[in-house]
């Protein structure tokens, strides 16, 4: 397994079919262990000989990340199977790592990496926040004392709490100053006292059941100064910037999940009855089809805008990782709502060949973490759009093309540059340009820039930006209250549905300009997807449209029913399942 390719194509293969009743990792064996609450043993050994823990830990203290593109490809082949897997085995041990990979000295970053190397796990207990989801509100707390700091409290709801040996620990610093008030502290649970640390119960919850979400409490347990993580007071920024890297990676285990979710809704269409029809001679069933999977390739091209953002444009990808991570989850989420009047009641089937979806819509608020996750992305945007409205679009200039090309090389990750304000909004700047390409097009050119419909799509959505351009030019930046009324929110939707048309204009057109060299992906290369997502997205804007593009959206389907048959993920990269 030499290059990150190889090694999506080893893990996937590794699984097996998930369709095959013989597989012992196949959807009945998942189901059962869903069912059950308990972790799939065979499947944790399959990821223990991959050595998935290594592709959380950075390249330079001997693991194998290097691009966090290819990170999130490399989560598909488990979470397109089981959320509960994916993230109890290996992601929720990246979550907890990131504040020591992002602030932590060289002795904390080996520690992490030796933990994680070693096929051990680590945790993490997060601070509360006022919006908080499901669980109770507990904490723990550090207080100093001579020899370090003294740790006490409680957490109930913690992923791997009584399987994890690393602790990564968010903790109410007493006397703090505003803004101060949490500190990281990281802990190898073998060194720690064993009375000092107790397992609390474990709590049901409704998605990813097989995903141990426990409690520890620690009373009275001394740790020497060197278990902070940066500086006393710095937990709320180690949270913020830890997010930079987590949201990038949060459409790709959603659109997973949804992908599964897809192909059992198609293959449940596809089939045919007695009369020889099925159901994709109902109009409406083609639509939920078609629309599901250009939600996907949305959230793919977000996805890697988000990603490659973190390499390419460090000084202004955190409006981009904060919105592709708020709009996946609301778009797979009512796809899913689509899809399932499409199965009727197979939808509630919790075995056979259609049971993997309601599996998969259970695990989606999990796995997207939430409610409070989805206000927190929209808040984090909000403050930059004020600046963005004054001084970056329709002025900045367009991002590197490499930040559409996923075949292209990186710079390496360095994760002392990325900022959670940014200084400017490239991304947008694509939109401005393609719509400028479109309209300067020749009449014999039409064809294969999409022709009329897909210019017209784009000029509404430049003027959907400046639309919002007027708005937010009003807004005082810094001004609190006019940034949290409820017009401001109904904004920043829809400037993630801006961003979203953007990143598809900038992916088709670098696929059209990757025909030339023999790199291209053909479907991606033509206009046709192109043109139906800005469809999909412009109606969901509420704005005017051009006629129906049938003919695009009948390519779509086809797609969708080809990659049915030929065994091929729903994503930007066709990939092959096993």
């Amino acid at each position: 397994m030499t290059t990150a390719e190889d090694r999506i194509d080893a893990l996937e293969l590794a699984f097996g079919s998930l369709d095959d009743p013989g597989n012992p990792l196949g959807a009945a064996a998942l189901l059962a262990a869903d069912a059950a609450g308990a972790v799939l043993p065979e499947a944790e050994q399959v990821l223990d000989a991959f050595g998935l823990n290594a592709e959380f830990v950075p390249a330079d203290v001997g693991g194998r990340l290097e691009r966090m593109d290819l990170l999130g490809r490399l989560l598909r082949p488990v979470f397109r199977r089981d959320a509960s897997l994916g993230f109890g085995y290996g992601l929720n041990c990246f979550f907890a790592a990131t504040p020591v990979w992002t602030a932590g000295d060289d002795a904390q970053r080996r520690l992490a990496a030796r933990l994680l190397l070693s096929g051990r796990r680590v945790a993490v207990a997060r601070h509360e926040v006022a919006h908080g989801n499901d669980f109770v509100r507990d904490e723990f707390t550090a207080r100093a004392v001579p020899d370090g700091l003294v740790i006490d409290g409680s957490k109930s709801a913690i992923a791997n709490a009584s399987r994890a040996t690393g602790l990564v620990v968010f903790a109410r610093t007493e006397g703090a100053a505003r803004g101060r008030s949490h500190t990281v502290l990281l802990l190898d649970r073998d060194e720690l006292p064993a009375d000092a640390v107790e397992n609390l119960a474990r709590r049901e919850t409704t998605g990813m059941r097989s995903a141990e979400f426990g409690g520890l409490r620690i009373t009275d347990c001394l740790v020497p100064r060197s278990a902070v993580v940066g500086e006393v007071g710095d937990g709320y920024e180690l949270s913020l910037r830890s997010s930079l890297l987590i949201r990038g990676l949060i459409p790709s285990i959603v659109l997973a999940g949804a992908d599964t979710a897809l192909r059992t809704v198609a293959r449940f269409a596809n089939r045919r009855r007695e009369d020889g029809r099925s159901s994709l001679d109902v109009r409406h069933v083609r639509d939920v089809l078609t629309g599901g999977f250009l939600d996907l390739l949305i959230i793919d091209c977000l996805a890697l805008v988000a990603t490659r953002a973190l390499h390419l444009l460090p000084r202004q990808m955190s409006a981009y990782a904060a919105a592709a991570a708020y709009l996946a989850p609301k778009l797979v989420a009512e796809s899913m709502d689509e899809m399932s009047a499409v199965l009727g009641e197979e939808t509630f089937a919790q075995d056979g060949a259609y049971a993997m979806f309601q599996k998969q819509r259970r695990d989606l608020p999990v796995t997207s973490l939430g409610h409070a996750g989805s206000a927190g992305r929209q808040v984090s945007i909000l403050p930059q759009l004020p600046y963005f409205a004054r001084h970056a679009w329709f002025a900045d200039p367009e991002p590197p093309p490499d930040l559409f090309r996923p075949d292209r090389g990186l710079p390496p990750l360095d994760l002392s540059q990325p900022v959670l304000l940014g200084d400017g909004d490239p991304l947008a700047a694509t939109l401005v340009a393609c719509t400028d390409l479109l309209e300067a097009a020749e009449p014999q050119d039409e064809t294969g820039l999409g022709g009329p419909a897909l210019r017209f799509l784009t000029r509404v959505l430049t003027g959907e930006l400046a639309e919002l351009k007027k708005a937010f030019e009003n807004v005082a930046e810094g001004d609190r209250e006019a940034l949290s009324s409820p017009q401001s929110f109904g904004l920043a939707d829809r400037y993630t549905l801006v961003l979203a048309a953007a990143a598809c204009l900038g992916v088709w057109r670098e696929q059209r300009a990757a025909t030339a060299d023999g790199r291209a992906d053909a479907f991606l290369a033509a206009p046709a997807w192109v043109t139906a997502v800005l469809y999909r997205l412009v109606a969901r804007l509420g704005l005017p449209l051009p006629d129906r593009p049938a003919e695009p959206e009948r390519l779509v389907l086809d797609e969708v029913v080809a990659r049915l048959h030929n065994r091929r993920s729903y994503d930007l990269y066709a990939s092959p399942l096993a």
